[in-house]
């Protein structure tokens, strides 16, 4: 009878460590085996068996060293991706800002990354924003030294973002000092993707209409997949970033793309 019990009170606590285990990383994006041994205070073997079971179940998706939460084709709700990361975003933003000098024109798009460059920006002095992000309108309209201008179309629901023919329109019409952009996943070989074509149309627009692209995007990306193409990272000047893979460090060599870590060291 003890040994049944002993056996139950296990199997309860290996549920547990595992719900807890989804939602960490839907909170944070990426977990890692080590993180987790050390959180949960069990072996490393036993953290690996947790990840595999809830793989099998399709509940988190295994990448090297640790899961990550699924996409899949389905994109995250924008509430819960702002919390992804967001030490990182934050430095990534201040970073990129930190590039844009006062008295330029820029284009800020949709992305809770692109929308921590635009709130470390509000130190700066006469800047003309074109946006078709309503968060970020809505957040620098409140400055005078600041002309803010935002595209027409299609306002999607989920976070503010405007898509859509009519905004590809009116982005065309500009010619800007700066872009910053973000993408919802990155390859290994440098594609840039994401999720809704025609949030794609008008990023596309973005970076043929900028003389200098800063393309910001945190580490998780790397992880993720969206089977929309925005483009590839060789049509970006600047790349900031927390942390780059091998492989997408060669491609910004390769192309001449310049690369600028958060978290380097050295």
């Amino acid at each position: 009878m003890e040994d049944d019990e002993a056996q139950a009170a296990k199997l309860v606590d290996v549920a547990a460590r595992q719900d807890a285990i989804v939602s960490r990383a839907k909170v944070r994006g990426r977990v890692t085996v080590d993180e987790l041994a050390l959180h949960f205070n069990v072996t490393p073997q036993t953290i690996r068996k947790d990840l595999n079971d809830l793989a099998t179940r399709r509940l988190i998706t295994r990448v090297h060293g640790g899961a990550i939460s699924p996409s899949g084709t389905a994109n995250l709700e924008y509430e819960k991706r702002r919390l992804i990361a967001d030490g990182e975003k934050t430095a990534i933003g201040a970073l990129a800002a930190s590039l844009i000098p006062n008295d330029a024109s820029l284009f800020i798009n949709i992305g809770t990354t692109t929308e921590a460059v635009s709130e470390a920006l509000l130190d700066h002095a006469a800047l003309m924003i074109i946006t078709n992000n309503i968060n970020v309108a809505n957040r620098m309209r409140l400055y005078p030294r600041f002309e803010v201008v935002i595209a027409g179309g299609v306002v999607r629901g989920s976070d503010g973002g405007v898509v859509g023919e009519a905004a590809v329109d009116f982005i065309r019409q500009f010619k800007v000092d700066y872009a910053v952009i973000g993408a919802s996943a990155i390859d290994q070989d440098g594609a840039l993707l994401d999720f809704d074509f025609r949030e794609v149309k008008v990023a596309q627009a973005i970076i043929a209409n900028a003389r200098h692209v800063i393309l910001v995007s945190d580490a998780t990306k790397f992880d993720r997949a969206a089977p929309v193409r925005i483009g590839h990272l060789s049509q970006v000047h600047t790349f900031v970033t927390d942390r780059c893979t091998e492989p997408v460090r060669a491609v910004c060599v390769e192309h001449g793309v310049r690369l600028l870590e958060t978290n380097a060291t050295g």
